[in-house]
């Protein structure tokens, strides 16, 4: 009997990370940290999102530590908070580089896509690839997927 068709999926990674970044306005606002905005106003300005769910989505990516807050004051102004993508956030770019790929191949305007990925070093192409933990390039189809240590199977019943 094939393992994956009984076994508990209470404790998936995929279903467990989705519940902090699986929602449009969070993905859209670390794209928005990763192409240098920090404002809470340059957000609401650039995404257009209804600011009640701007802050609150932010207050998550903070309160996960994906984000952090730090401040900064405009002449004549008081201070405000500004975030910044912590280690955590930046181990989120492979995730979000994955979707921009296959948004750029599948979804993109006819003209091509409207932002383009290059190496600062060297003005190559980025993309996002799978590789083993030894550097192999890895196809889809070359993936196995087996039990890990917190395998379990679902209750009988």
């Amino acid at each position: 009997m094939d393992f994956r068709l009984d076994r508990d999926t209470s404790n998936c990674s995929i279903a467990r990370t989705l519940e902090v970044v699986g929602e449009k306005w969070t993905i859209l606002i670390l794209r928005e940290v990763w192409y240098g905005s920090s404002r809470f106003s340059d957000f609401e300005r650039i995404l257009g999102c209804p600011r009640n769910l701007l802050a609150a989505r932010l207050k998550m990516l903070v309160e996960e530590g994906i984000l952090a807050t730090g401040t900064y004051k405009e002449p004549g102004a008081r201070s405000r908070p500004k975030y910044v993508i912590t280690p955590k956030g930046m181990d989120l770019v492979p995730a979000v580089m994955g979707l921009l790929q296959w948004g750029d191949r599948y979804r993109a305007d006819p003209e091509g896509p409207a932002v383009l990925s290059r190496h600062r070093g060297c003005g190559a192409h980025v993309d996002a690839q799978i590789r083993c933990e030894r550097g192999h390039a890895v196809q889809v189809e070359d993936i196995e997927s087996i039990p890990g240590p917190a395998f379990r199977m679902r209750p009988a019943g």
